[in-house]
């Protein structure tokens, strides 16, 4: 009977090596965010400034689900006001949109160190006033055994139009001065997922 057992396990040990492990991959904070390019039109001179939304965070999960929320407070605006009441930190800290898309984690358990990737990923944007889908390339570049670096694979923008027509990005955009802006928002992308 014993003699069964170790054959048995023996028998199941290629098996597992075979079975390929998928990673549990997460953003991280420290070295992850996007920047915008906003260019303000009401004034003598286009003035064009740059904001940021650092400390991404958000996974892959099993199923391949990437999800990333999105706080004010992981914005610059709260800065450029300077001091602040109380209740704006509560409301800061108040998750606004969260971004969903579907990643299948095995194309990066994949990847070999050096090698890189392009996917188009539809990001699902969904708040209580807010529900758009958009596509996206992204570069995923894996730069060592537990960390991938992604990019956008080609220049990304936003719409300077669709965000003024945002009532809520209008009124950011207003409380930081932008009357109006350029029709062109060019935006940034870095980010390191790392296998926890």
């Amino acid at each position: 009977m014993r003699r069964r057992v170790v054959k048995a396990l023996i028998a199941l040990f290629p098996l597992l090596l075979a079975v390929p492990a998928f990673a549990d991959w997460q953003l991280d904070p420290a070295q992850s965010q996007v920047q915008a390019s906003i260019t303000q039109l009401n004034g003598e001179a286009p003035q064009t400034h740059h904001h940021q939304v650092r400390d991404l965070q958000g996974d892959i999960s099993s199923d391949g689900t990437l999800r990333l929320p999105l706080k004010l407070s992981q914005t610059d605006v709260l800065e450029r006001f300077g001091e602040l009441p109380p209740w704006v930190g509560l409301l800061a800290n108040t998750t606004l949109v969260t971004l969903e898309a579907q990643m299948p984690p095995e194309r990066l358990d994949g990847l070999d160190i050096g090698e890189s990737l392009v996917e188009t990923l539809t990001f699902r944007v969904q708040s209580d006033m807010v529900n758009q889908q958009e596509a996206v390339p992204l570069r995923f570049t894996r730069e060592g055994l537990n960390e991938i670096r992604v990019t956008h694979a080609e220049p990304m923008a936003m719409d300077g139009r669709a965000l003024m027509e945002n009532t809520t990005v209008r009124t950011v955009l207003s409380m930081l001065g932008y009357q109006e802006i350029d029709e062109h928002v060019p935006v940034t992308l870095n980010a390191l997922l790392v296998n926890r």
